[in-house]
């Protein structure tokens, strides 16, 4: 069993790292020379502000008295500059939001996955080719682009991490701390020479992150009064700001000033994913170099936005998020930096057609240069009569779009020169995307090869070892080395051809991995012919009508990462199941209490996703009832007589429901607290952190009777996930462990239905009592379903609550009870443990199964192995890297979940053993069954 499981783990392991490879490695190339317009620049001098979390309806939109929420720059757009929406991409993090604006690119979503705080990847930027550039701020952004610049040009200043707290009265302050920063940097600059001369050299850029606005639109949503007050401090320091560097350099009018954001965010505070309120963000430019607003008299666009912003006769110019960059470097006249893939928004420029023309042709042949570095790369790595040249783009191609332009500059027939300028830049842009995904194909249908072949080792497996289908075949010798030696020399073929292309390391794994899977399905042949001869011997009709139910299971638990209520059909068709296999005959009770509670549990998928609106009486409400409950068990435990009971286990349960209660307590009285501004009160953080640490440990105390264990799970994991909770979802592991509880009962009517064995007393039953290994049984078909219902329940537990796939749908306040300073792996572990806890509870009600209906874990197991691989090959097919960033970001993490799902439920089956059969007290006697 180990090395089979070990095999398991390496194989589901490979295949989720091959998705990064595949779809998201990194697009940056290195070796371009910078470039540069040959003009002189209209500004000396760039102002950047970034407001973090700022959505462009909350700035552009007027209150419903109609005045500005922004008076200060609302004023500037009418007046003063230009104006229009950002379109940021996904993942809508502060990360990547910050280096498509100041690098020019977009970062892989391989990049998150690599922190924050660090450069994971080596990128050229704005700041970098500037000759100073000074920034105020957070320190998860500034201290990413003073790495990555080379010499030590760029300065920072930031507060300290702990600021960042979402629990506090005011997050404002941060942006306040920002503003008095900048104020006194310029006084002291009067007095410290040195700087002052370099303040006043060309090429400077100033950086002011402000991140008040995130963070109260984190504690208190977006359309809260305090993300309202942030926008006018922001506008209000803006305009102070402003007047203080026009002042400072004498009103040269050589200063250009940008505000835009990283991203928006999301209605209840969260962002990451692709909703337009999360992708859309303000961008207002004005100053030196930029156009003066544009009288209109109709715009078209496809949203409403103009209308309510009552904006609809100033030109609106949109632009993409990584266009700002190559803006900002045209404007102080620095070279675009090297891996930026943004075009030059010209409508916002306001200087002379040569300039506009010259710094289209710099963009172009930057551009240009990244796609040439990639294409000599990928040249070199392909033999030369596999390798297919972007065709649109030969090397004949490039040089005659290069002499067109330079000969329609020279003419002075500028607008030809820029339209042709566009059509190289989307070419390149073209050619770049084709050589980065140059591969794809070939490794996509290795690692399809490989789960196809790995399945079906796995169906074999269990039709062998743990069915009576087929007899025992004797190998032949003489045929099984003529195999191997055929397998061993196709492998060295496909290494050889990938030595002479120099592959990278990765790339053998993917491609010789189907060779001894195939070699291991292949070597079981006489087993397939065998089992074909006892199949057809078997009624072909009730087979073909059972494999068509498990297609439609299957295809239900694929539909139902798409839409949640699919799970709600799903449930309603188990609540039926008795009714159709003519169970409820025999038990009546417990056939009519699986459908009342098959009902209950299809309410919630129907609900909305958690965390939109927190509900606080909700969570307390399900602490009450779980202590009602545990009341009624408890008295019915003490009622019947049991033999092995002593009074040590009650003083674990009473235990067990104090600390219930006193979760329920901290959780209302916390929620209390930050709601009056007061933050975290520490002594309920450490009653917090005390109930997630013990919990475990009174479980462990308690006896290893079926019921009683199971009976202690539910409380020791109710007592931490009422901590996490902040809605109706408090509710769900009730409802979920009431099934599961009735799920195990059934099971047992179901054996004694299909006369597989005698029912066990489950009162008595004990999970330590070492299961004789030659009572288990061979599988039967009703395992199958069984295994189904297991899977089925796991789905449920996972999008029962919300949409686990999207990144938005995480809300920081269910981790408040322990910590509301940001800190994002903190809070991530927090977040993953409350998926994880319905999680357990599923594992170990299957864990009970299993034993009671005397089947060997690893049977079943490989029946829920084979449904979870079948599910996670339709996902591998659908993930995709084109359309709107939505479908990119929940297609990649439907594949990562369904593979992941795999990989943690060998992990949880070992967990829920661990749970229920271990002991700890002070004679220990512990047996294991499997």
């Amino acid at each position: 069993v180990p090395v089979f499981i070990l095999a398991g783990l390496l194989v589901h392991c490979v295949f989720l790292v091959s998705i990064f490879d595949i779809y998201f490695s990194s697009p940056l190339v290195h070796g371009m020379t910078p470039r540069q317009t040959p003009l002189p620049p209209p500004a000396k001098r760039l102002v950047l502000f970034v407001a973090d979390g700022l959505r462009a309806d909350s700035l552009y939109a007027l209150d419903s008295n109609g005045t500005a929420r922004a008076p200060y720059l609302r004023g500037i757009l009418e007046n003063n500059g230009s104006w229009g929406i950002s379109h940021t991409r996904v993942p809508t993090e502060s990360r990547p939001g910050h280096v498509a604006l100041i690098a020019g690119f977009y970062e892989d979503v391989s990049a998150v996955a690599k922190g924050w705080k660090e450069n994971p990847v080596e990128f050229d930027s704005v700041f970098n080719e500037s000759k100073y550039t000074w920034s105020w701020g957070s320190p998860d952004i500034l201290p990413m682009f003073a790495k990555g610049a080379t010499g030590d040009h760029v300065y920072t200043f930031c507060y300290a991490a702990e600021s960042e707290d979402f629990g506090a009265e005011d997050a404002a302050k941060l942006d306040i701390w920002v503003f008095d920063h900048v104020k006194s940097f310029f006084n002291s600059s009067r007095s410290n020479q040195t700087l002052f001369s370099a303040l006043n050299e060309e090429k400077v850029v100033l950086f002011l992150h402000l991140l008040g606005i995130d963070t109260n639109g984190h504690a208190h949503r977006p359309n809260s009064r305090e993300y309202q007050e942030n926008i006018k401090q922001v506008d209000e320091g803006v305009k102070e700001i402003a007047s203080l560097i026009d002042n400072f350099y004498g009103n040269d009018g050589k200063t250009a000033f940008i505000l835009t954001s990283d991203h928006g965010m999301t209605d209840w505070g969260s962002h990451g994913a692709g909703h337009p309120s999360e992708t859309l963000t303000p961008l207002i430019v004005w100053g030196a170099g930029i156009n003066y607003p544009q009288k209109v008299t109709s715009q078209s666009f496809d949203d409403n936005f103009l209308k309510e912003w009552k904006l609809e006769n100033l030109k609106r110019l949109d632009v993409n998020q990584a266009d700002i960059a190559p803006l900002m470097a045209s404007l102080i006249g620095v070279p675009f930096p090297v891996n930026s893939v943004g075009t030059l928004p010209l409508e916002y420029l306001n200087s002379s057609a040569l300039f506009k023309a010259e710094s289209m042709f710099t963009n172009a042949i930057q551009i240009l240069e990244q796609f040439k570095v990639k294409m000599s790369q990928k040249k070199e790595t392909t033999l030369s009569f596999l390798f297919t040249p972007f065709k649109p783009l030969s090397a004949s191609e490039q040089i005659n779009f290069l002499q067109k332009i330079r000969l329609y500059i020279q003419q002075q027939k500028y607008d030809e020169a820029v339209s042709l300028c566009k059509t190289l830049i989307n070419l390149a842009l073209e050619g770049l995307s084709y050589y980065h995904t140059y591969d794809r194909l070939f490794l996509g249908l290795s690692i399809a090869v490989g789960f196809v072949g790995w399945t079906t080792y796995v169906i074999l497996v269990i039709i062998k070892a743990h069915t009576n289908l087929t007899k025992t075949v004797p190998a032949n010798k003489k045929k099984s080395t003529v195999l191997f030696y055929g397998f061993a020399s196709a492998g060295m073929i496909i290494a050889f051809f990938l030595l002479i292309q120099t592959c990278p390391w990765t790339y053998y794994i993917y491609c010789l991995l189907p060779v001894p899977v195939w070699y291991a399905v292949v070597k079981e042949i006489p087993v397939i012919q065998d089992l074909a001869t006892n199949v057809l011997s078997l009624h072909i009709g009730p087979s073909i009508g059972f494999l068509l139910v498990c297609i439609l299971g299957i295809e239900i638990l694929v539909f139902s990462f798409f839409y949640r209520s699919a799970l709600t059909v799903g449930l309603l068709v188990f609540a039926g199941w008795p009714v159709i296999t003519q169970l409820w005959i025999q038990a009546k009770t417990k056939a009519l209490i699986w459908t009342l509670l098959c009902v209950l549990l299809a309410v919630f998928p129907l609900m909305p996703v958690v965390g939109r609106e927190p509900n606080i009486p909700l969570v307390i409400a399900a602490g009450l009832l779980t202590l009602l409950i545990s009341f009624f068990s408890l008295a019915s435990l003490c009622k019947s007589e049991n033999k092995y009971r002593d009074n040590e286990h009650l003083k674990v349960y009473f235990y067990q429901m104090f600390s219930v209660a006193l979760s329920t307590y901290v959780v209302g009285s916390t929620h209390n607290s930050l709601k009056i501004k007061q933050g975290l009160p520490v002594m309920n953080q450490i009653i917090s952190w005390m109930t997630l640490v013990s919990s475990p440990v009174l479980l462990l105390l308690s006896p290893t009777f079926l019921f009683e264990r199971l009976f202690s799970i539910l409380l020791s994991l109710m007592s931490t996930y009422l901590l996490l909770s902040t809605g109706y979802e408090a509710l769900f592991p009730l409802a979920l462990f009431g099934l599961m509880f009735v799920w195990i009962n059934m099971e047992q009517e179901a054996l004694q239905h299909y006369g597989l064995s005698l029912k066990p007393k489950l009162a008595v039953f004990n999970f330590t009592c070492a299961v004789d290994i030659t009572q288990f049984r061979q599988l039967h078909l009703d395992d199958v379903r069984r295994s189904f219902f297991f899977v089925f329940f796991i789905v449920t537990a996972f999008f029962g609550t919300g949409n686990i796939a999207s990144i938005n749908s995480f809300d920081p306040a269910s981790v408040y009870c322990f910590l509301t300073v940001f800190s994002p792996f903190m809070m991530g572990g927090l977040l993953l443990l409350k998926v994880a806890i319905p999680f357990v509870l599923v594992s170990c009600a299957f864990e009970a199964v299993q034993v009671t209906t005397q089947l060997s874990s690893k049977s079943l197991f490989l029946i829920v192995l084979v449904i979870s691989d079948i599910m996670a090959l339709h996902f591998f097919f659908l993930v995709k890297d084109y359309g709107s960033w939505l479908d990119i970001g929940t297609s990649i993490s439907h594949y990562v979940l369904v593979m992941s799902l795999t990989i943690f439920m060998m992990v949880m089956n070992g967990l829920a053993q661990l749970l229920t059969t271990q002991k700890l007290g002070l004679s220990r006697r512990t047996k294991h069954h499997s």
